[in-house]
């Protein structure tokens, strides 16, 4: 009877354990710059978080078909630089933007989200964050409109809350970003000036955070300083003080409780990519990322990356 019970209520705990994880799907333009790494491997360093797959994104830094190369970028991020033989579903996304609000771009990833929503619903949606263009996530809403219930959209982009702009996930198909925007899937938006306070680092900073960190945090650093070097660098000749951002983890720290945000309505976004009020239509509100704790943020990632890195086998 004891041993009955016992099995039980192991069961029981691993059940719960099960449920209290996060489930969550990441849509990532990796090989674009550098901040999708830190995030991909922030993410997987999560054991709170049920990954149940990552997409890749295109954009037009990313030579074609961006959908494939950025996911063989994916894997290499995953499978040689973490090390990981088992891990979430790594699922090509669309390689071009949408051709109009209408269409959906047809892709495994678009396939992919709809499947993996499923089981979710209003009380418990899947969370999607994305941090690339959103081409992807807006041909799941035009394939599937019902997955608006099942879901709920973590996106980095604009370079504000007030005006929008011009911002490279924007501009890389504002199509997309106006379906995601005129449906009524709950939306969080992390923007670019909050990332450039909350998530800069200076050259300095990188290379004390994460070059003598272990495998995983040498390659981190060496792909910051090589991006450094390539972008930021060459504009200074002798300054090395301006730093760059980590934008993308904006959407994770959202998804752990480590920022702080506001509602505001729903803005309408035109041709040029600004905002402008709704008269008609959705009235519905989305949620701003207002500021980053940081220091929290960034004591958690390094803690789990040593743990990570003391308990497996990562190569070097």
């Amino acid at each position: 009877m004891f041993a009955r019970f016992l099995v039980l209520a192991l069961s029981t705990a691993l059940l719960l354990t099960a449920q209290s994880r996060i489930p969550v799907v990441l849509s990532t333009d990796v090989g674009n710059e550098i901040d999708d790494q830190w995030t991909i491997v922030y993410l997987l360093l999560r054991e709170d978080l049920d990954v149940k797959g990552i997409l890749s994104a295109h954009a037009p830094s990313i030579r074609p078909p961006a959908g494939k190369v950025s996911l063989d970028i994916l894997r290499d991020v995953v499978e040689q630089r973490m090390g990981l033989a088992v891990h979430p579903p790594l699922i090509e996304g669309a390689s071009v933007p949408l051709a109009s609000r209408a269409q959906a771009q047809s892709s495994p990833a678009v396939d992919f989200l709809i499947a993996a929503s499923r089981p979710y619903s209003e009380a418990n949606r899947l969370q999607v964050l994305n941090i690339g263009a959103i081409t992807d996530v807006a041909s799941a809403i035009l394939k599937d409109p019902s997955i608006t219930r099942r879901i709920r959209v973590i996106n980095m982009g604009f370079h504000d809350s007030v005006k929008g702009g011009n911002e490279f996930n924007i501009a890389n198909d504002p199509l997309a970003m106006q379906v995601v925007l005129d449906s009524d899937v709950p939306l969080v938006t992390g923007p670019g000036d909050v990332c450039r306070r909350d998530l800069a680092l200076s050259l300095d900073q990188a290379r004390q955070m994460v070059s003598t960190r272990g495998p995983i945090g040498a390659w981190l650093w060496t792909e910051f300083q090589a991006w450094y070097y390539r972008h930021v660098k060459p504009l200074r000749k002798d300054d090395f003080s301006k730093p760059w951002m980590i934008w993308d983890n904006i959407t994770l720290a959202y998804l752990l409780g480590l920022a702080e945000s506001q509602e505001a309505p729903r803005p309408r976004l035109t041709e040029a990519m600004q905002f402008e009020p709704r008269t008609t239509g959705n009235a519905a509100k989305m949620t701003w990322i207002t500021r980053v704790n940081s220091q929290a943020m960034w004591a958690d990632f390094l803690e789990r990356l040593d743990r990570f890195q003391a308990t497996h086998a990562v190569p070097r």
